[in-house]
């Protein structure tokens, strides 16, 4: 069982977004689902509460009503290791959302989630500063992050 299990609260979209992330993400599913019955406070047979997996992590999630909002002070970092894949999470995750900054984008849940290739961070922690300084320049311009522009500004090429 894992320790620490990321919980969201949801007004009353819980199994719709459950089921968004689980066919976006490789290796998901969905796991317990416990409904509202005939007393609870919720319609009868909608979602209470999910767990559900992404890419093997574990999820909670609630149907909790109205009274609390995702915020971009919790987002969910996913690590890249292509364009393709980059381009492909992008694409899913920010369809009914809207695309921020720096790779960050917030999903049609109102979650935020960081999409972020692998080589970023290699880039930005270059021994020379100057090619950290025009990778980071170049990430500064970008919504969604492109590989080969930071590379070519890594080389001093990108424009």
């Amino acid at each position: 069982m894992q320790k620490i299990t990321p919980f969201l609260w949801f007004d009353n979209q819980a199994e719709e977004a459950m089921k968004f992330y689980t066919s976006i993400f490789k290796h998901s599913k969905v796991g317990r689902v416990s409904r509202y019955g005939d007393a609870g406070p919720g319609p009868k047979g909608t979602v209470m509460s999910a767990t559900f997996e992404l890419d093997g992590q574990e999820f909670m999630a609630l149907n909790g009503g109205p009274h609390f909002k995702f915020s971009p002070a919790i987002s969910f970092y996913v690590n890249c290791e292509t364009q393709q894949e980059v381009d492909e999470l992008w694409a899913k995750l920010s369809a009914g959302g809207k695309p921020e900054r720096c790779g960050w984008l917030t999903d049609k849940f109102g979650l935020s989630w960081q999409i972020i290739p692998s080589i970023l961070g290699e880039l930005l922690h270059d021994t020379d500063p100057e090619k950290s300084h025009r990778v980071m320049k170049a990430m500064l311009q970008m919504d969604k992050i492109d590989i080969e522009g930071l590379k070519q500004a890594h080389a001093g090429k990108y424009e």
